[in-house]
């Protein structure tokens, strides 16, 4: 069931182009056993938008990534709503590959999509890494979003950590330790607020902030990338308001660190495998 490249958009047809040609290139000049040694496919799972800012900004989160790591295979796949659809990147794929998702906690996306998709895939030698959250590097992130958007330790009284929201608890588990890794970061009270799916909302963790005294409390849009959810958290925010994670250095590097632990690859294989690149 492999996708036709002419359904493909012109960046998505180039890309697929120049990975063809590069792997194909790379066997006959190397042989079988280089090829073997060549690290698993980085598969960039992200949940899909209906706004165009979403997918324009993973893509260039994922340039980040490929400047990080030169010659490691990045591929884009979607859950919904954006194509390539996750099914149809795995089908196309062979080999080795390691499916990151773009997501901030272990919700069902996590838990049963990603894995159900990489069992109709059995040609794949294939692992499902951990979601990006909870993670130091996200809180550095946060860190930096607050602080574009004009908030400092001085004048921001407490923050709420506003998320997407999941029925699964583990979901929210993820979010409120992150929410916890904020607070220690900035010293001041941080509580997750949800948009859908879970509580308090934003509006009511900005509330219960707002009834302990705190006057300035700042919104935190902890979300992989723009769209509907993130605008709704903005608009519940009463004062400062954060932009979601996007392009950002240490996004990148937690998708390249979440991808070389589920690939088991060390320091020395890494440092190799850009090597075998140059």
């Amino acid at each position: 069931m492999t996708q036709p490249l002419w359904n493909s958009s012109a960046s998505e047809l180039l890309s697929e182009i120049a990975t063809r040609f590069s792997t194909g290139l790379s066997a006959h000049r190397t042989g079988p056993a280089a090829a073997a040694r060549r690290p698993p496919a980085l598969v960039a799972v992200a949940h899909g938008s209906r706004d165009p800012a979403a997918r324009i900004e993973i893509r260039r989160l994922l340039d980040l990534v490929r400047a990080l790591r030169p010659g490691l295979p990045v591929h884009l796949a979607h859950l919904g709503l954006n194509d390539p659809l996750l099914p149809h990147v795995l089908d196309r794929l062979t080999g080795r590959a390691v499916l990151v998702p773009l997501l901030l906690g272990r919700g069902h996306h996590v838990r049963v999509d990603i894995p159900r998709a990489l069992a109709d895939a059995p040609h794949l030698d294939a692992v499902v890494a951990a979601p990006l959250g909870p993670h130091p590097l996200l809180t550095q992130v946060l860190h930096a979003r607050l602080t574009e958007a004009g908030w400092d330790a001085a004048g921001g009284d407490a923050v709420v950590l506003a998320a997407a929201g999941s029925r699964d608890p583990a979901s929210a588990a993820d979010t409120e330790a992150q929410a916890r890794l904020l607070a220690a970061r900035l010293g001041v009270p941080v509580l997750p607020g949800y948009v859908a799916a879970a509580g308090p909302t934003v509006a009511e963790a900005v509330a219960a902030l707002t009834a302990r005294g705190h006057r300035r409390v700042a919104v935190s849009g902890y979300f992989t990338a723009p769209g509907d959810f993130a605008r709704l958290a903005a608009a519940a925010g009463p004062w400062r308001t954060a932009a979601p994670l996007g392009r950002h250095p240490d996004l990148a590097r937690l998708v390249l660190a979440r991808y070389d632990h589920a690939a088991g690859l060390t320091e020395a294989a890494v440092t190799g495998t850009q090597a075998m690149a140059s």
